[in-house]
């Protein structure tokens, strides 16, 4: 067969290309046959959308591939679905290492010899995203995409959504495991927002396990970018896969093998250039590698536009909450949870205590040595207040006044707590307190109780001032 003459009768850039199976079944040696002129630009002219990509710029047929761009194992299944299975192959990516999207189609040819196998290879490349190639999938694929969807949209239960999610991926890839870990690069912390188990052997906590495996796992992480090098995902579906893995990442991959893992999807969920997290599957049924690859290309789009959604909205929440200069909650949680409290939504122990604490001559540090003393002053104030009263509610309730609402508390353990309070009342030179408390039981309307501490909070301050002149603010 004339591969030039039917390479050259495509208008778009093709190529035929070549993969060679092995006696013992591995393949190797998958080359760039020949290429029609669309193609060999692709590599050699400067101004195409591709030529900064390659690691050549001078096409050579009968090449490997490997010669113009970066080893990719999903590539090489692809091809070898395509070439030696005789499944025709079409794909629309955008792997991390390029800064276009590649439209691609393999089709088989019928011109194999005895060991070595032969396909056509065609792109479009994109600068930007096509929502009409993207939606070009597969109806099984579709089906599943679209249930996710509803799944993750129609839902008030974020938590028990992507549970459900992550189960149907799990059924999809006939997979022992799969998990969803969620990361904070910033932080360097990891934890598994979801999982899913395909029998009991493996129904085991992925989080317990990798923190008692790993000093920290994170260090694991973060080497995960390398190790997917630059493709869409890492796919690993044999032995000889593993090989490759292990060069890139001994260390994980001689803890996969430990617990007896033969193959692994590893999938980053990214959204606006930010990764969300991975899907991670091992175990899976390799003879639908393709159709689980293309499954999860489409649903991680959605799952990681979901969980920055789900993220947003913590932050928000946490912002409308939270005093986002020491860490406590602000006046409109102190208020919210008060009207709970009165509206019987909130049921309170029997025993309570509410104190309300204000800081002593923070306006005189504000005035001599400028606000940022102050603001170092009211943290030192918020990180005391958290340490006497762990797990209460503890509320900025305005400039320099808090409230505890101690949920809960007997009259000796507040008797320690104050003791322990008492320190900083006057004498401090550093993050000095007036206080008022109140104790009440779960019948007393907490706005009376609120009243009397709040006065006592007042005298106090009043008696601090009259012995401590020089503190008054202005």
């Amino acid at each position: 067969m004339d591969f030039q003459k039917l390479v050259d009768s495509y208008e778009t850039m093709s190529c035929i290309m070549s993969i060679q199976v092995f006696p013992d079944g591995h393949y190797g040696n998958i080359r760039i046959v020949c290429a029609n002129k669309p193609y060999i630009d692709s590599i050699e002219d400067s101004e195409n959308i591709a030529f900064s990509t390659m690691i050549s710029h001078k096409f050579i047929p009968d090449t490997p591939y490997e010669v113009f761009i970066d080893k990719d194992l999903n590539f090489e299944h692809a091809c070898y679905s395509c070439g030696v299975l005789k499944k025709p192959f079409h794909a629309y990516l955008h792997p991390e290492r390029y800064d276009f999207w590649i439209e691609m189609f393999m089709m088989p040819i019928a011109a194999d010899t005895d060991d070595t196998y032969y396909f056509v290879y065609s792109q479009v490349l994109t600068e930007n995203a096509s929502v009409h190639r993207m939606s070009d999938i597969d109806s099984s694929v579709t089906d599943v995409v679209l249930e996710t969807c509803i799944k993750l949209r129609g839902t008030e239960d974020f938590k028990h959504s992507m549970d459900e999610v992550i189960c149907d991926i799990r059924e999809q890839c006939d997979a022992d495991k799969i998990c969803l870990i969620l990361t904070d690069m910033q932080r360097r912390s990891f934890s598994i927002l979801s999982e899913a188990a395909g029998s009991p052997e493996a129904d085991y906590s992925v989080e317990d396990y990798l923190r008692g495996r790993y000093e920290d796992f994170f260090d694991i992480i973060e080497t995960w970018d390398d190790t997917i090098a630059g493709s869409t995902c890492l796919i690993i579906q044999n032995e000889q896969d593993m090989e490759v893995l292990h060069d890139r990442n001994p260390e994980w991959c001689d803890s996969l093998r430990e617990v007896f893992v033969k193959s692994i999807v590893l999938y980053p969920l990214k959204y606006n250039g930010e990764t969300m997290g991975y899907i991670w599957a091992i175990n899976f049924n390799t003879e639908n590698t393709m159709r689980i690859k293309a499954i999860l290309e489409s649903t991680s789009f959605f799952i990681a536009s979901e969980i920055a959604n789900y993220r947003l909205l913590d932050q928000l929440k946490t912002m409308g909450e939270y005093d986002m200069l020491t860490g406590v909650k602000n006046r409109n949680a102190m208020n919210q949870r008060v009207d709970d409290i009165i509206n019987g939504k909130e049921e309170l122990p029997e025993s309570n205590a509410v104190l309300f604490i204000d800081l002593n001559g923070l306006k005189l540090v504000n005035d001599r040595k400028g606000h940022n003393k102050g603001d170092v002053l009211l943290k030192k104030a918020a990180d005391i207040l958290k340490a006497i009263f762990p797990g209460d509610g503890i509320y900025r309730a305005g400039g320099d006044e808090f409230m505890v609402l101690a949920a809960g508390i007997d009259e000796e353990t507040l008797s320690q707590k104050l003791a322990k309070l008492d320190s900083y009342r006057t004498v401090s030179d550093d993050v000095s307190f007036s206080l008022g408390y109140c104790l009440f039981d779960k019948r007393s309307d907490i706005r009376q109780a609120m009243g009397t501490a709040d006065r006592k909070m007042y005298s106090d301050k009043e008696e601090f001032y009259e012995r401590f002149p020089e503190r008054k603010r202005g």
